[in-house]
């Protein structure tokens, strides 16, 4: 019969002298295992699809850069040219057709119309497609053209000459109708602009910065006086009257009196230098 030992106690070591280390968690090395062998697949996964990249990206750049021509394709393959910087291809060997040039947009010269005293519709000024800067004279009217002149923020009156000034009165009876029409000519002192000649043959100049009727002196100072260049004014149809020896200056309205007023980007009430040359009411 087997000989019956009791067994040593589990907080004594064995009699060979060995006992558990109890410093441990057990399975602690399975673990570091697991991990290991993890890491190892990761890398593996991430360097194969590197790989596996790399030369689909040199194909695929390589091949951007290759085009061929009609006569190195193999027959019945398709070449496809590298795109133009258009976003459209050229075929190799064909001239693009060139687009047929666009005609200008000419834009026409807008001509308002405003309507006389007698009913009548009656031409305005031609607006110029692209408006000049203040001070640049624009086309002068036809000589000898009979105009009215006609305020922008008082289209009921018109320069009208009463005695040696010129005012901005409601045309009345035939004479106050003359006197309010005026021959457009060529600028006495510059053919770019334009001067104004009363029926009388007495011409519109500015004196003491006040409009007046006068006769022509023949000095060069009277035909300075007399001469205005047309500007764009910022109003449809209407333009501004500069002065030639005074280029900072225009004629403005100013208790229905005409008058010679400096003009600028700070100038106020600037619809005063605003006006219409229309029919004439005589």
């Amino acid at each position: 019969m087997p000989e019956d030992k009791s067994r040593p106690p589990q907080e004594q070591p064995w009699e060979n002298g060995w006992a558990p280390d109890t410093s441990r968690a057990p399975g602690t090395r399975r673990l570091w295992l697991a991990g290991g062998l993890a890491v190892a697949t990761v890398l593996a996964c991430v360097t194969a699809i590197a790989l596996n990249d790399r030369p689909a990206d040199a194909k695929s750049e390589a091949g951007r850069q290759q085009t061929l021509s009609d006569d190195e394709t193999p027959g019945g393959l398709i070449s496809f040219a590298t795109p133009s910087g258009s976003g459209s291809a050229t075929p190799t060997g064909k001239k693009p057709a060139s687009a047929s040039p666009s005609p200008s947009a000419s834009v026409s010269p807008e001509t308002s119309s405003s309507p006389g005293p007698q009913g009548s519709s009656s031409p305005g000024v031609s607006a110029a497609p692209s408006a000049p800067a203040p001070g640049k004279p624009a086309d002068p009217p036809a000589s000898r053209d009979e105009r009215s002149v006609q305020a922008v923020n008082y289209p009921d009156r018109y320069w009208h000459v009463s005695g040696s000034l010129v005012k901005l009165d409601a045309p009345r009876g035939s004479e106050s109708r003359e006197d309010s029409t005026f021959h457009v000519v060529s600028g006495l002192s510059d053919s770019s602009c334009i001067s104004f000649s009363t029926h009388d043959g007495r011409y519109l100049r500015h004196r003491n910065f006040v409009l007046r009727s006068e006769y022509n002196d023949g000095s060069s100072l009277f035909r300075q006086d007399a001469t205005f260049c047309p500007t764009y004014s910022g109003y449809s149809g209407a333009v501004l009257f500069q002065s030639v020896n005074y280029p900072n200056y225009a004629l403005r309205h100013k208790d229905f009196q005409l008058r010679l007023d400096p003009y600028g980007y700070n100038t106020t009430n600037r619809t005063d230098f605003a006006f219409r040359l229309v029919g004439p009411l005589g």
